[in-house]
């Protein structure tokens, strides 16, 4: 079976995208949850086509991101699947990535990849132009080890699970440190490699703790909230 994106509608209310489903807000209500939207994409790497895609982040027109993880780049669509452009390449110069992991888009468009091989975030406008990085191999104020998922809060900040070091670090859109927490283990607050991070409507933090099998929630600038 070739490798899709596939669109189901879950409620009203509260709408999200996901990797591999892809779930749309102000539409026309389908009548139960679940319901089949819509697909697209299958093995190979032309324009549309995907090899291991790992995140899906959307922006607020509705354009739809995709870290094609294998084939090193970003892929753009509409939100009905149209391919719109792509940028990326292997390697580790501006805009060319080494396992592309994680994407999120701010309010302005801008659009940040945890490109993890290369241990770094790179930023881009929302056509793909390079815009700016930071991050480099360790575990120093604003460096990582195998950083994979990226999001973006209402004021801009960029939040990053860095996975290797058990930890979570926020950043200035620009890529300026700004603070971070977390360390090995499985008490609140730790973790045992964070793979996912998203941030809501008012600035909770959510946290993919995966090798604790939990998800902890976090205030934007104060210690963990509750643990799910």
């Amino acid at each position: 079976m070739g490798l899709k994106i596939e669109k189901y509608w879950l409620g009203e209310e509260d709408i999200h995208y996901v990797s591999f489903v892809l779930l749309e807000s102000m539409m026309t209500p389908i009548p139960y949850a679940g319901a089949f939207i819509t697909m697209w994409g299958s093995f190979g790497n032309g324009d549309g086509e995907f090899s291991r895609p790992v995140d899906v982040a959307v922006d607020s027109s509705g354009s739809v991101y995709v870290a094609d993880f294998d084939n090193n780049r970003i892929q753009k669509f509409t939100k009905t699947g149209t391919f719109v452009t792509k940028w990326g390449s292997a390697g580790s110069g501006d805009g060319q990535f080494s396992g592309p992991r994680g994407v999120a888009v701010d309010s302005s468009g801008g659009v940040y990849v945890a490109d993890q091989n290369n241990n770094r975030i790179q930023k881009f406008t929302s056509p793909g132009a390079f815009v700016t990085k930071w991050g480099s191999a360790g575990s120093g104020d604003g460096q990582f080890s195998g950083p994979r998922g990226v999001a973006v809060d209402s004021f801009g900040s960029v939040y990053v699970a860095d996975l290797g070091n058990n930890r979570i670090q926020k950043f200035s859109s620009a890529g300026a440190f700004i603070a971070k927490w977390g360390s090995f283990g499985n008490a609140d607050g730790q973790f045992s490699f964070p793979a996912g991070v998203v941030v809501d409507t008012f600035d909770t933090v959510y946290i993919v703790d995966s090798g604790n099998s939990r998800i902890q929630v976090f205030g934007a600038s104060i210690p963990v909230t509750r643990t799910l």
